[in-house]
């Protein structure tokens, strides 16, 4: 299942091979009217994602599937350079260790591994890793 946030604050939930929703926090409390983590989650998991993800900015991010439910701290860094970037990189460690076979906790925290080094420099991808220097698990 594919989840789609528009621009209008709908959801658009299409079925397919893929079984992740990924937003923020505050997204998804707009998209799905429910308060927290657990609960928008849930939102989305009871119309079929296998797994969904939840970034919480400075606090991390929260993973929730039908086995497990967790937040998973950010890294903590030196000094915030520029945000800008943040969320591709999460998105690029998390998508990265799925497609590695990581469980969904590991890969919820590459992606905040990732994040971490985006956004200690400046511009949208020039703290990205390659791929020898995706911190391993």
């Amino acid at each position: 299942m594919v989840i789609e946030a528009n621009n209008d604050s709908s959801v658009k939930c299409t079925r397919g091979k893929i079984g992740l929703g990924s937003a923020r926090n505050r997204r998804g409390r707009v998209l799905t009217g429910r308060s927290n983590p657990s609960g928008i989650a849930d939102f989305y998991l009871e119309r079929g994602a296998a797994l969904v993800v939840i970034k919480l900015g400075e606090k991390g991010s929260f993973i929730k599937n039908g086995q497990k439910e967790a937040i998973i701290p950010a890294v903590k860094v030196p000094a915030v350079v520029d945000t800008v970037g943040a969320g591709d990189g999460f998105a690029v460690g998390l998508v990265s260790a799925l497609l590695e076979g990581l469980p969904a906790d590991q890969a919820a925290g590459r992606g905040n591994q990732i994040a971490a080094l985006v956004i200690q420099q400046i511009g949208d991808s020039e703290g990205l890793p390659t791929r020898e220097q995706i911190p391993k698990q």
